[in-house]
């Protein structure tokens, strides 16, 4: 399923977490295997954080940047308006492409999702 992920954009233009994992840098059209960590004063919620939209109002664009991502296994949690809305705390996740490039890859983007990540539709 194609859900919307905010990474932090490193200088070097590598991909990493917003605040869980920090140094990781993520892969871009591979699928990750989502780890388990427990920070102190964050809530434990294991899995991608992805959002149903490309829309978190609570949280800074500077330094960041949407991407959407094919997740699988996932789990789907309402949260307020002001934090996104739905989120989805996927165990299974590959980062496609920037948001501001979907319009002209949309055809081939949607096409197959479920294929991408191994399972079938």
């Amino acid at each position: 399923m194609i859900a919307y992920k905010l990474f932090r954009v490193r200088r070097d233009g590598s991909l990493g977490s917003l605040f869980i994992n920090r140094t990781a840098r993520i892969a871009i059209k591979e699928t990750l295997q989502a780890d388990s960590y427990i920070t102190p004063g964050y809530a434990f919620r294991p899995g991608w954080h992805c959002c149903q939209f490309p829309n978190a109002p609570h949280l800074t664009m500077k330094g960041r940047q949407w991407w959407a991502v094919d997740i699988a296994d996932f789990d789907t949690m309402e949260r307020p308006t002001a934090q996104g809305g739905r989120w989805y705390l996927a165990q299974k996740m590959r980062v496609l492409v920037p948001v501001t490039q979907i319009g002209s890859l949309a055809p081939t983007l949607f096409a197959g999702v479920a294929d991408r990540m191994g399972k079938a539709a």
